[in-house]
């Protein structure tokens, strides 16, 4: 079988990453976290000969949602000029008042408002077969109360918004975060992935669980544990 293959797009005002997963030699791609320029990524997509199939979301802070609607608009227009499905976006059950709320999802204070949803809300172990690709969702509250990771086991690739990050993790001084929260869900949720297991954070470069697991000042478990 074809090898699943990740792309990234650095996105918006703070830099974040755009991904967009799909098997090797298909045109059919998953897109996660639309920051910002839906109708850029799209384009963008389509000139390298992609055509969106889903659209995931890690959480719903302003800086993973911005492009999301004309993202979906884009890809829907496209899908019904094809005679194809509607393209869905989905996200984590307990990010639905989140994604609809401009304060909780800090785009008001950003200064660019913005109210939305995911057209399927999912739950914590649900897999996904996308464009030929199997994803676990994995529930990691704490940056946000519904915040999730999409784990292709057969790659070994996580895409993990803000809950990791190389050698950090996700700021939780916003609404719904809780550090102690962010800290148990990465020891007890990602930690006992493979340590090769890739890393593809929502911002910043990529690392491995296994590095993480020994040297993120946040999390680092003890050396006999590992």
């Amino acid at each position: 079988m074809a090898q699943i293959k990740i792309g990234r797009m650095v996105m918006g005002s703070v830099q974040t990453n755009c991904y967009f997963l799909y098997r090797e030699g298909s045109s059919d791609a998953v897109v996660v976290d639309p920051g910002d320029q839906g109708q850029g990524i799209y384009n963008a997509l389509r000139k390298n000969g992609f055509q969106v199939k889903a659209i995931l979301l890690t959480h719903g802070h302003f800086d993973h949602i911005w492009g999301l609607d004309a993202l979906r608009d884009a890809a829907n227009a496209a899908a019904e000029a094809d005679g194809l499905e509607p393209v869905r976006v989905y996200a984590c059950e307990g990010e639905r008042e989140l994604l609809r709320d401009p304060g909780l999802n800090v785009s008001a204070q950003a200064g660019r408002s913005c109210s939305t949803y995911a057209d399927e809300y999912v739950k914590d172990g649900q897999e996904l077969s996308l464009a030929g690709i199997t994803l676990q969702v994995i529930a990691t509250p704490g940056h946000t109360a519904g915040g999730c990771c999409y784990y292709a086991k057969e790659a070994g690739i996580l895409v993990a918004g803000d809950t990791l990050f190389q050698e950090s993790v996700g700021r939780t001084d916003f609404p719904t975060g809780d550090m102690g929260t962010l800290v148990r869900s990465i020891r007890d949720k990602l930690f006992v992935l493979p340590d090769e297991t890739k890393v593809y954070p929502g911002h910043g470069d990529s690392t491995t669980i296994g590095h993480e697991k020994r040297y993120n000042p946040f999390c680092a478990v003890e050396e006999e544990n590992l």
